[in-house]
């Protein structure tokens, strides 16, 4: 009978004492695989040579949770739900189970992470010194340890452990540069909203522009928020990827060196299920024992059809079926509509969220937006959105107001109408003091579902 597997758990997040733990764990990792030279400065034994598959007994699996996780609770789990594991795998990374609302384990080798951070690197013009300012259990910030290891670079840590902090980021940017040095190259990641409020933020937007790349990921890119980080001289690089694809793999639209892309069953317009494929790709899901299905597909509450990603191992190797629709350009380049199963069904039209929620942030008195669909009679699905306003984009916090009837929802909504028609446009806007984020930093959709479906409840 097979070995079961046995777990290390490591706390991640932002706090400086487990991510130095952390990193001392990828460091032995990458040095056992033969992927970073030895203490003495010397090649692992059978580096190169696939020293990782003459191993005599499966390494640990190397679990990164949450700074406030249970770790009893967490062990528990893993024991409950792997059964087996794919050969060599070296980490499980969790999904946040943000469309399905379950998570979903992922097997990786650090010799993808390996392969995604040395291609990275390749793009942005070399090694350099890497600011975390993103949880490092997630696969964002797990990779700015893996390049910064690379580098030969300690990562310079911004800790956000109390939420994020425009001031955090421009102290610890400050830092870094003083570091690494004038010549030396300096990057970092963020999401969406963390630029959104750093934007807003002097010192915060000033210290941005000493990065020579700030990575920006986790959400589509608001072109409004873009054109703001420009004027302000910071270079943004928009990514697109997934813990499946050990972080970004395509970067301002062009894979990155190695990943191979594909619309799945395009229409007339060339748009369909993006397909990617390479060697950053993980070894696959590990399933609950119970399931017998791979793909978490299946009927949503409001009886739309949801489909998540999953792997398909074909003649040409492993591709990885994404839930997010796109199509390429003439030049190659990847344009993203959105996913699958975030498309709103009005009337029998179909609307995409980020096409509405970018009239919405294209509004002065709008920093963020977001859009989702709620169960109609009449039309099916209704489309609705939740906004936060200039003012209060540069405030810390992670949840929603209580304030859902804020009179500015009304005038917004007709403020938007002249850039929507009717089917288009947003039937309500409540007004948010902040949108309320997953740990990763990302847009927690199900929560802003949830609130506007309370507060279209309460306004009948």
């Amino acid at each position: 009978m097979p070995t079961p597997p046995t777990f290390r758990l490591l706390a991640g997040g932002t706090a400086p004492d487990d991510v130095a733990a952390l990193c001392t764990a990828l460091t032995e990792r990458m040095v056992q695989r033969g992927l970073l030279p030895t203490h003495d400065g010397r090649a692992a034994a059978g580096a190169g040579d696939g020293a990782d598959e003459r191993a005599e007994s499966p390494l640990p699996l190397l679990v990164p949770i949450g700074p406030g996780e249970d770790a009893g609770q967490v062990r528990a789990d893993l024991a409950r739900r792997v059964a087996r594991v794919p050969p060599h795998t070296d980490l499980i990374l969790r999904t946040s189970g943000s469309t399905t609302g379950t998570g979903r384990l992922i097997a990786v080798r650090v010799a993808a992470l390996t392969a995604s951070a040395l291609a990275t690197h390749e793009r942005l013009g070399g090694p350099g010194t890497w600011l975390l300012a993103l949880p490092a259990h997630h696969v964002a910030g797990l990779q700015i340890l893996v390049r910064s290891l690379l580098s030969g670079t300690t990562p310079v840590v911004a800790d956000m452990s109390g939420g994020f902090s425009p001031t955090a980021l421009a102290d610890a940017l400050r830092s870094a540069r003083d570091s690494a040095g004038p010549a030396a190259r300096l990057y970092t990641s963020l999401v969406p909203t963390q630029l959104v409020r750093a934007v807003c933020d002097r010192a915060a937007s000033r210290a941005l522009t000493e990065a020579d790349a700030v990575l920006l990921g986790g959400a589509a890119a608001d072109p409004a928020l873009l054109a703001r980080a420009q004027e302000l001289g910071i270079t943004v690089v928009t990514t697109y990827g997934m813990s499946e694809t050990g972080g970004g793999c395509v970067y301002d639209g062009r894979p990155l060196d190695g990943v191979e892309l594909a619309i799945q069953d395009p229409d007339a317009e060339g748009t369909g299920r993006v397909l990617i494929s390479g060697p950053v790709l993980a070894e696959g899901y590990l399933q609950d024992p119970d399931v017998t299905d791979s793909a978490s597909a299946g009927p949503a509450s409001d009886g739309t059809s949801r489909s998540g990603e999953d792997f398909r191992d074909t003649e040409a190797g492993r591709v990885l079926v994404t839930s997010d629709r796109g199509r390429l350009r003439p030049d190659g380049r990847l344009e993203l509509l959105g996913r699958l199963d975030d498309v709103i069904i009005t009337g029998g039209v179909k609307v995409e969220p980020r096409h509405v929620e970018e009239a919405l942030t294209g509004l002065d008195t709008v920093a963020e937006a977001c859009v989702v669909g709620l169960p109609d009679e009449q039309w099916g699905s209704i489309v609705v959105a939740a906004v936060v306003c200039e003012a209060a984009a540069g405030q810390e916090g992670s949840g929603g107001s209580d304030d859902l009837s804020s009179p500015d929802g009304a005038a917004l909504r007709e403020a938007v109408r002249s850039r929507l028609d009717g089917v288009h446009a947003p039937k309500r806007v409540v007004v948010l003091e902040a949108l309320p984020l997953r740990p990763s930093g990302k847009v927690d959709r199900r929560a802003v579902t949830r609130l506007l479906a309370t507060a279209s409840a309460e306004a009948t």
